[in-house]
């Protein structure tokens, strides 16, 4: 795999270089604003990309327009997004910007290495991971007539594990029941979202944006 970065504090851009090295995993670049990194994925083609979601010189939205720029000059693209704290705009942003493949996670999950890296890899596979702290303040966020509040409490708990890119299998590991039980919550799930099956798009997709939401 290879990688470029995006990320203007060094300490860390450093430690994201050695942490991936270590694993294995090639860094084609690694630069400290959007216009480099732009640039660095139109000359390496990278298999992913790791960026920060504020960047010189504003340190505002710039990691996710660049984030989605280069997504639209190489459509799926797999990319991870990095911030210091929870923006649950950016995160919806991001998803809205076509959401196969796409990443948010906080930078404290770097030094989880085992979750970042699982965050990485599972984003490359083509899968949507969402910070679970991104999702614990949004379970409270809902407006009165959001169809979600008309979702069980199991069917929350498995529509917020399918926000942090837990497969089937997984979610029924993490809640203890088996895989044909959540299959069943997912399906209902789609039914009180509205997601039928000739909706055009990913239905797994659409339901982690509907819970994203405001």
């Amino acid at each position: 795999m290879r990688v470029v970065i995006a990320e203007d504090d060094t300490l860390l851009r450093e430690g994201l270089v050695l942490l991936l090295a270590n694993e294995g995993i090639e860094v084609a670049a690694a630069v400290d604003n959007a216009d480099d990194f732009l640039a660095a994925v139109a000359a390496e083609a990278p298999d992913a990309a790791v960026v920060d979601v504020r960047l010189p010189p504003g340190f505002t939205d710039e990691g996710i327009a660049a984030a989605a720029a280069a997504r639209r000059d190489r459509p799926g693209l797999p990319v991870l997004v990095l911030s210091a704290y929870v923006e649950d705009s950016y995160a919806t942003e991001l998803l809205a910007s076509g959401a196969d493949g796409v990443g948010y996670l906080l930078k404290e999950r770097v030094g989880k290495v085992g979750e970042f890296l699982d965050a990485l890899h599972r984003v490359v596979g083509g899968g949507t991971v969402m910070d679970p702290e991104v999702v614990s303040q949004l379970m409270v966020r809902r407006r009165a007539d959001d169809p979600i509040r008309t979702l069980t409490p199991r069917e929350r708990e498995v529509l917020a594990l399918m926000a942090e890119g837990l497969a089937n299998l997984d979610i029924a590991g993490r809640l203890v029941v088996t895989e044909t039980a959540v299959s069943k919550h997912i399906r209902s799930i789609f039914a009180k979202l509205g997601l039928a099956q000739g909706d055009a798009g990913h239905r797994r997709v659409r339901a982690v944006l509907a819970y994203l939401e405001s």
